[in-house]
């Protein structure tokens, strides 16, 4: 663990090098988001936080879940994503190709879930997405997005739980759009059922540090760890990161 967070560290700093190498003055977020990026490191290795995630659900090509868990590959596995919710609105969950929630056949993925944890993998409902429509209007709006997620995906119970009886890890924050209000509020009320259950929470904030949708509930302290989004944020391409990892779908991979 500690060589993994060292290696790390050092392919970090190589992203400052290639940066400050460049004189062009137009880079200069390119300055900060390193700095935030080593930032964010020692925040895992002080929690001595290690693992890799991939967000499934969105690539047709990317195989079962059962098979992204038996790779090996990963610790935490983000089911992408609950794409519309709040404000009042029926929630919509988007599992591309894999399974449709309206026939109720996603509650096949019980078993795969549940083995999946069986091999010590977190498994995630990912909030967000490109599409979809995601906003709080208030902060009682997010405490019943959070009752809703902890009945019918967590350690809550629903006669209608999309996923079947799997009883998920935690949620994920992958905003992308929506007023950025509230969700510090989301936060915190999920936080709360950790009193019954533990729920893990994180984010995939923008590249651009500190996020437009997410810095309120980053700053809660309640979400932990980070994701580093690879894809959908301006200026990866010139920091050389490959915004595609074979055998899982474009997304954020954990730092720590």
């Amino acid at each position: 663990q500690e060589r993994n967070s060292q290696n790390q560290v050092v392919v970090l700093y190589r992203i400052i090098d290639a940066v400050t190498d460049r004189q062009d003055g137009g880079l200069t977020w390119l300055s900060f988001l390193a700095s935030s990026l080593l930032m964010m490191v020692s925040l895992f290795q002080s929690s001595q936080a290690a693992g890799v995630a991939v967000y499934w659900g969105q690539n047709g090509n990317e195989g079962s879940l059962a098979d992204t868990c038996a790779s090996g590959n990963y610790q935490f596995v983000n089911l992408a994503f609950l794409t519309s919710f709040g404000g009042g609105s029926t929630p919509v969950l988007n599992l591309a190709g894999h399974c449709d929630p309206g026939a109720g056949n996603c509650t096949s993925l019980s078993v795969e879930i549940n083995d999946c944890q069986n091999q010590n993998i977190k498994v995630l409902l990912s909030l967000g997405g490109a599409v979809g429509n995601q906003s709080l209007t208030s902060a009682d709006d997010a405490r019943q997005v959070a009752t809703y997620l902890w009945n019918n995906f967590l350690g809550g119970q629903s006669r209608s739980r999309p996923l079947g009886h799997a009883v998920l890890d935690g949620i994920d924050f992958s905003i992308e759009s929506g007023t950025g209000l509230y969700w510090d509020n989301l936060a915190r009320a999920l936080s709360g059922f950790s009193s019954q259950k533990k729920v893990y929470l994180s984010a995939a904030p923008q590249c651009p540090f500190p996020d437009a949708d997410l810095s309120t509930a980053i700053s809660t302290g309640a979400e932990a760890p980070f994701w580093a989004r690879t894809r959908g944020s301006p200026g990866v391409a010139e920091l050389g990161l490959d915004p595609q990892t074979p055998g899982s779908s474009p997304g954020p991979h954990r730092l720590g």
